[in-house]
Parts: structure tokens; C-alpha cells; sequence
């Protein structure tokens, strides 16, 4: 009533009391602007956690009291530092991510339901998929996770805690042979995931164990047979023919062909060995292609006047050189492509040579073509396999070990030349050597 009475002017303040009551106006005022700012940065930093955005660009203006102005500068001090960790942080992510994606081996990361979060980069690749996270659960990834082992794996992981290894073979156009370690995460990862599985494609590694072991019981068979024919001869000689002089020397020309065969064998076995222990190794030095096929045409000229097969060249004058190259091995080239001719020719072998160009870069190819029945199109690609024959009884009594060609693509791994094979149905076939020049 009497601060009614003081406002309407029907009496008149003491001076002391209107000093009390601009005190506490002033109080009021400043406590109003302290709460109300006080308030605004509760909410503006209560945003920012909720929303993890910037603290910077939510800090409202404060009223210029010392206190509050202290209290800013100590918010601006602690935002500076945790912008400064935060940037840390996604530095630091950003290179996990990085590191990740750039993994040799395929990488999946899944959440608690199992589902595929993320793939890098091999995992897309193994899978054919694209780089959208949405499209790791396409078939090939869901097929995989569907596998009982890995399922088996997967839940071992999260109910054990530990990380669990199993080996895959997945069925399909191509059989892919997989080892899969699933590893559970503990906290999960900042996407959510609770399970790493890498995996390692052992398809190559498996194949090649499959081709050793193969290779290993063909040779055993190449030469177990003729070992039996040449103990079965001999104990021929030994009894009923020990006194029949003819039979003896009919018995030792098969038993010199087939001791003959063996010699072969163990040659090109040798061969192919020394071959693939330097094809790593670049070769060293530079080879005249011409002057080479110029002295095996000669030296395997004889074994085609005895089987009446014409060797007929067509090189140019001058010099074609390889290199780097190794004429020893450029010679092997050779020599196996025209035994291999010769045991299908009907008339003639051609071989020719030219400059040429592959890839880019300037070379020197040279052919081998005979006029034989030539080769039915589905054994084309397999023809460099070791021990791999379209005939394999003709094969035999042709003295083709099935490794010549299989030494073939060895040399030319090394030179980083190219082999193309070529065979019209019935019209004979052309095998097509290209080799690195100068340069």
C-alpha cells in the first residue's frame, strides 16, 4: 500500500526508503539478468549435447557483468579445447575408416541383430558390390552370413566374448574357399557395430596346393608306366625270350622307346622346375629372335624330313631383338612350339616372325602354325596346364610328356610376353608368342 501511495504521489518517500527500493530494483534487475542468462546457457548447452553440434555457434550473449564475463571466457576456453579434441577425434576416425577401407583382406563390421553394417573396399570387391553401406546386404553377403559355420561363429562370438576362426567354402558360379575370423567388439564401435569379421580368400592359395598334389600323382603316373613296361620286358628277357634272339631285339627297341620316354619326362620335369624357380627373376641380357628360330628350325629339321612334314619360314631379313630376354630360354620357346607342331601337322608347319606392338609398347611376335586336325575350343584354355593332353592315349604314343607347353607359359611369364592360341575348326592351329623389345 504505501509503495501505491509513493508511485501515485499521495505520499512522499523518505529519501532513505527510495534508496531502498532503487537497491533493490537494481538487485532485482541483476538477478533477473543473471538467471535469465544463466538460464539461456543451461538450454543452449543443453541443445548442443543433445544435438552434438558445435558449442560455439549456440553460446548466447551474456550481460558485460565481471562474473558472467568470467564465466564466458571459461566456456569459450573449455568449447576451444573440446572443438580442438573433437577435431582429434574425427582425425582419428577418419584414419580407422582410411586404414579399414584399405585393408588387403575383406572386412565386414555387423550390428547386434547380426545385420551388415559396413564392407570395405576387398569385401566389396569379393562380393561385387558397390560402395553404398545399404548394399552390403545384397545376396552374396547375406548367403555368407546364412552359412552354419560362420552363423555357428558369429553367435560363439557374442555369447562367449572371444573371438572365434572357421574355414568356408561358399558354392556358386565360383567356388570361393574362405577363412573367416569373427571378432566381437567391447564397447561396439561408433557406429554400432558389435562384430568384425575379416576374411581370407583362400581360393588361389587352395588351388595351387590342389595343382602341387596333382602335379606330384601325374608325374608319379607318367612314370610309373613306363617303369612297368620296362620291368615287365625284362622279365620277358629273362624267361620265355632268353633264348629267342629275335624277340630279344624287338623287345629291347620297346624297352629303349619307352626308357626314351622317361628320359623325356624327367627332362621336361627338370625343365619346367628350373623355369619356375627364376620366373620371378627378370632376365638379363638381349636375344636376336631370328637367329634363334633360324637355329631350332635347323636342328628339328631332320625329325621332320623323317616324318615327311614340311618346315617351311618366313622371316624377315635382319634383326629382331628381345629385350631383356634370355635366348637359352627363348630357344625352349621354340623348339616346344615346333614339337608340338610336328606331332599334329598333316603337310606343313609355318613359322613366322615380325615386329609388333602389345599393350603399348614395341615387341617382336613370332607364330608357329601347322595344318593338323586342330583343337576343339573348349581345351584351348587348358592347354598350358601341366600334363594336360586333348588326346591323352595319341599324346602318349606321340612322346608328348603334356608339359611342354606348361614350360612355355612359364618363359613367357617371366619375359612378360603373351601366348595366344588360335584354332580354326579343322583349319590346323596357330600358337602366337609376343615378346618385349628394346625400350
Amino acid at each position: 500500500m504505501l509503495l501505491v501511495l509513493m508511485v501515485t504521489g499521495a505520499v512522499a518517500p523518505a529519501p532513505g526508503l527510495l534508496a531502498l527500493l532503487i537497491c533493490l530494483g537494481a538487485a532485482f534487475a541483476v538477478a533477473w539478468l543473471w538467471i535469465s542468462a544463466v538460464t539461456r546457457l543451461a538450454a543452449a548447452l543443453r541443445r548442443a549435447a543433445e544435438e552434438e553440434g558445435p558449442l560455439r555457434h549456440e553460446m548466447p550473449p551474456l550481460p558485460p557483468l565481471p562474473a558472467l564475463v568470467e564465466i564466458e571466457e571459461g566456456l569459450a576456453r573449455l568449447v576451444r579445447s573440446l572443438e580442438v579434441r573433437a577435431a582429434l577425434v574425427g582425425q582419428l576416425r577418419a584414419a580407422d575408416e582410411a586404414i579399414v577401407e584399405a585393408l588387403p583382406d575383406p572386412l565386414l563390421v555387423l550390428g547386434p541383430d547380426r545385420a551388415p553394417l559396413r564392407a570395405n573396399q576387398a569385401a566389396r570387391r569379393l562380393f561385387g558390390i558397390a560402395g553404398a553401406e545399404g548394399e552390403t546386404r545384397q545376396g552374396d553377403v547375406l548367403a555368407l552370413l546364412r552359412h552354419p559355420l560362420l552363423a555357428g561363429a558369429v553367435d560363439r562370438a557374442l555369447t562367449e566374448a572371444r573371438p572365434q576362426s572357421v574355414d568356408l567354402t561358399l558354392p556358386g558360379q565360383a567356388t570361393r574357399e574362405l577363412s573367416a575370423q569373427v571378432i566381437p567388439m567391447n564397447p561396439p564401435l561408433a557406429d554400432g557395430g558389435r562384430l568384425v569379421v575379416v576374411l581370407t580368400d583362400r581360393t588361389a592359395a587352395r588351388t595351387v596346393e590342389r595343382m602341387r598334389v596333382d602335379f606330384v600323382a601325374n608325374a608319379s603316373h607318367e612314370l610309373r608306366t613306363p617303369l612297368a613296361s620296362l620291368m615287365g620286358f625284362i622279365e620277358t628277357l629273362r624267361g620265355p625270350a632268353a633264348d629267342d634272339p629275335p624277340a630279344q631285339q624287338r623287345f629291347l627297341g620297346i624297352m629303349a622307346d619307352q626308357a626314351d620316354r622317361m628320359r623325356r619326362l624327367v627332362d621336361d620335369l627338370l625343365g619346367l622346375s628350373r623355369v619356375e624357380a627364376t620366373e620371378h627373376l627378370p632376365p638379363q641380357g638381349r636375344a636376336d629372335v631370328l637367329a634363334v628360330l633360324r637355329a631350332e628350325a635347323a636342328a628339328v629339321e631332320p625329325l621332320f624330313a623323317a616324318r615327311k612334314v614340311r618346315l617351311r619360314l618366313d622371316l624377315p631379313e635382319g634383326a629382331l631383338p628381345a629385350d631383356p630376354a634370355d635366348a637359352d630360354q627363348i630357344a625352349q620357346v621354340a623348339r616346344n612350339l615346333l614339337d608340338n607342331a610336328l606331332r599334329h601337322a598333316k603337310e606343313e608347319v609355318v613359322m613366322q616372325a615380325a615386329p609388333a606392338r602389345h599393350a603399348g609398347r614395341s615387341g617382336v611376335a613370332f607364330q608357329v602354325r601347322d595344318d593338323g586336325p586342330g583343337i576343339p575350343p573348349e581345351h584351348i584354355p587348358r592347354l598350358t596346364e601341366r600334363f594336360y593332353r586333348v588326346d591323352s592315349g595319341r599324346a602318349r604314343a606321340a612322346g608328348n610328356t603334356g608339359l611342354g607347353l606348361a614350360i612355355v607359359k612359364h618363359i613367357l611369364n617371366r619375359h612378360r610376353g603373351t601366348l595366344v592360341i588360335e584354332s580354326p575348326p579343322g583349319a590346323g592351329a596357330t600358337f602366337r608368342v609376343w615378346l618385349p623389345g628394346p625400350g
